[in-house]
């Protein structure tokens, strides 16, 4: 088991292995494994890359995220002018439907709503607008909403599993309730235990994951 004073260490070395980041600005602090992440960063992308850092060091348990964003006086747009951003990027993006999605902005934070039949689909709007200049945060309350049929999910799921060279399918328990799927068993890191969610997630009518897998 490492420490908090190395797990401290580890996060703050992969913050600055992060080339858009300045780790200066960054604080961390750790206890029992729980890293919180404070200080002040001026875009979106940013904030979101600082928190994907520290998850991908080994023996992070949790991460609550403080950090501000704090735009630079030339970046700052009015809401308006971020919803018109906003719309444009998702209208053109090919995989987004966009007359799907409803925007909403608030000081800077977007708000999405709407529906889609993937999960793919959610997370390219989030990624699409994360990177625009006067965005500030992304509250994604997109809705999956599959139009295949859900009861070949779990022989799908399973058949992508097997597929991947990275996993050990076979420590991996797959069960669904619905369109819900119910993941059991061990995986041997964090990073191993992501992709099975992103394998699971890539199955046409997964709209969420409870995920029980254990780090062993």
């Amino acid at each position: 088991m490492k420490t908090d004073a190395e797990i401290q260490k580890d996060v703050m070395d992969e913050l600055k292995w992060e080339p858009i980041l300045n780790a200066t600005e960054i604080g961390v602090a750790v206890s029992n494994g729980v890293v919180t992440l404070s200080g002040y960063v001026d875009t979106f992308h940013k904030k979101s890359a600082a928190e994907n850092a520290a998850w991908r060091v080994k023996g992070v348990t949790a991460v609550a995220e403080e950090l501000e964003v704090r735009l630079p006086f030339d970046a700052r747009l009015t809401d308006v002018e971020v919803a018109e951003k906003v719309a444009h990027t998702v209208k053109w993006h090919t995989v987004i439907p966009d007359e799907n999605i409803k925007i909403k902005v608030t000081d800077g934070w977007v708000t999405l709503e709407g529906e889609v039949h993937w999960n793919f689909q959610k997370e390219s709007v989030f990624n699409a607008i994360r990177t625009l200049s006067g965005v500030k945060g992304v509250s994604n309350y997109i809705v999956v909403k599959p139009k295949v049929d859900t009861t070949l999910v779990k022989d799908n799921i399973r058949k992508a599993l097997e597929r991947n060279a990275d996993l050990e399918a076979a420590n991996i328990k797959v069960e669904t309730m619905g369109n819900k799927v119910i993941l059991k068993g061990t995986a041997h890191s964090w990073k191993e235990r992501r992709a099975v969610e992103t394998a699971v997630w890539s199955a046409p009518g997964v709209v969420a994951i409870d995920d029980q897998l254990v780090i062993a």
